[in-house]
């Protein structure tokens, strides 16, 4: 009781050794390793088996030889026994040092120079412990590779979550659960290009330098090419030259890449992000409608085996014929008065008093942000907001039955705008006025605009078939299907601020 009482006080009260510390001893260790003659960074690892599956295949092995590798996680020493588990990319397995079968020496020098953190590989025989637990008893042993730092050993459910995102690297270790959803990012693009090469989709890749930036209502990030003393732009979207590829006589083309887009961050923004844009000739938005809808349908339905999942809490079902409501409709219920028949002023009262800003702001961008803070959080099932302002549109066809409407959709889910669709305009001289609307709106100091592209209005010149347009952000889709708040939850390496 003493003794416990004793190393209870030791552990509390002595001070823990810094990280400094940490790895000085740990450097010690790694001169060990060139002092005896063995490479502690070998080349070659050689043919290994997956942990997962010696598992599987466990009650076969059972008894036989097989080499395995991973992290080492924990390590218990219990006289001239060692136990320790180590994991792979697979799984995890638990390894057994015996001295008698190592020898003194091994044995020992394991214990002195391998830590939590090191890559070994072990070979050896199988068996299970009494308690029941795969194991397998070394014979051999080598690392792999040393670590010179530890492990956090608090880091599930760290507070400071910006130090998650600046060192995800230890958030994947720490935290398998965050690691499996990006394994599952990687299944939902997969099935999204697959459901898109079935329909006769082309994949594509567009420039992502730019001398003309376009495509959406955004401001550029800059930069220069010294080749050619050129200013270049790094595209806020692959839209203008997508549709040129009509004109040349491509019919059905998509493409999946980062696109940059110098503008705030918040939840479900983030300066560079996976776009997906795909075009169809010879149909319209409606047409396009029903296209989407198969396209959720047979991907949710593909990795979740259900048409409905969970997002925080709230189940969304994905079951066909999506929800259908118009822009306009949803506003005139939140507001209580038709915005088509306010005048300018009067929205932007509307606007204040919601706390909204309306400096250098147009009409049409004060009533979408009204749309945003009162309508869009509260559609909760897939919903196509139909008919947005024209306006906010300069690429797309006006709506025949009103043309203060655009043929556009969006498709709204738990709060998430993930796409944005329209018949596309190829009429050549609407498309120059309303460049030249969006060049007088920059002129009165509203910044998101859409830039004159001249080359764009001379291939629509040439003729672009009628189509219809898509453009969705994975990074929110795979935010959705992955059950995460934000979207640097769902990207790997999230742009952070640099520590001072």
């Amino acid at each position: 009781m003493v003794i416990l009482f004793c190393i209870t006080f030791l552990i509390k009260f002595l001070p823990m050794p810094t990280k400094k510390e940490i790895k000085k001893k740990r450097e010690e260790k790694l001169d060990n390793f060139k002092k005896a003659g063995k490479n502690p960074y070998p080349q070659k690892v050689g043919s290994r088996q997956s942990i997962a599956g010696v598992i599987a295949s466990f009650q076969k092995l059972k008894g036989k030889e097989v080499v395995l590798a991973g992290r080492i996680r924990a390590i218990r020493e219990h006289g001239g026994s060692t136990f320790f588990h180590f994991e792979d990319g697979s799984g995890r397995f638990q390894a057994y040092l015996k001295k008698d079968q190592l020898g003194e020496d091994a044995y020992q020098f394991f214990l002195d120079n391998f830590d939590i953190g090191d890559f070994v590989l072990v070979k050896g025989n199988l068996f299970e412990t009494k308690r029941g637990e795969k194991t397998i008893e070394a014979k051999e042993y080598q690392m792999l590779s040393k670590a010179l730092l530890p492990l956090p050993e608090k880091w599930h459910g760290l507070k400071d979550t910006e130090e998650r995102f600046r060192k995800r690297y230890l958030d994947f270790l720490m935290n398998p659960e965050v690691k499996e959803k990006f394994v599952l990012r990687a299944r939902i693009i997969s099935e999204v290009r697959k459901f898109l090469n079935k329909e006769g989709f082309i994949e594509v890749e567009t420039p992502v330098l730019q001398t003309t930036y376009g495509g959406a209502a955004a401001e550029p990030f800059k930069t220069h090419l010294n080749a050619l003393d050129l200013d270049l732009y790094l595209r806020i979207a692959p839209e203008l030259y997508l549709k040129r590829l009509l004109v040349g006589g491509f019919e059905k083309v998509y493409e999946m890449g980062r696109v940059f887009r110098n503008e705030g961050m918040d939840k479900s923004h983030n300066p560079e992000f996976t776009s997906l844009e795909f075009y169809w000739a010879f149909v319209d938005y409606e047409e396009l409608m029903n296209l989407v809808e198969r396209m959720f349908d047979e991907i949710i339905t593909n990795i979740f085996g259900s048409s409905k999942i969970t997002y925080q809490g709230k189940e969304i079902d994905f079951t066909t014929p999506f929800e259908r409501a118009d822009f306009f409709e949803l506003l005139t219920e939140k507001i209580g008065a038709d915005p088509l028949k306010l005048k300018d002023d009067e929205i932007k009262k509307i606007a204040q008093k919601l706390k909204i800003s309306t400096e250098k702001k147009s009409r049409a961008k004060l009533l979408d942000d009204i749309f945003k803070k009162e309508c869009r959080e509260e559609i909760i099932n897939p919903t196509f907001v139909l008919h947005q302002p024209i306006e906010l549109t300069p690429l797309a066809k006006k709506d025949e039955k009103n043309p203060r409407l655009a043929a556009r959709f969006q498709l709204v889910v738990a709060g998430w705008e993930l796409t944005n669709a329209f018949s596309e305009l190829n009429d050549p001289r609407e498309q120059r006025k309303r460049f030249e609307e969006q060049a007088k709106e920059r002129e009165e100091g509203i910044e998101e605009t859409h830039p004159f592209d001249e080359d764009f209005v001379e291939a629509l010149e040439y003729g672009m078939p009628p189509a219809a347009g898509f453009g969705m952000g994975i990074d929110r889709l795979c935010a959705l299907l992955t059950d995460s708040k934000t979207l640097r939850e769902i990207i790997l390496f999230p742009l952070m601020k640099p520590q001072k």
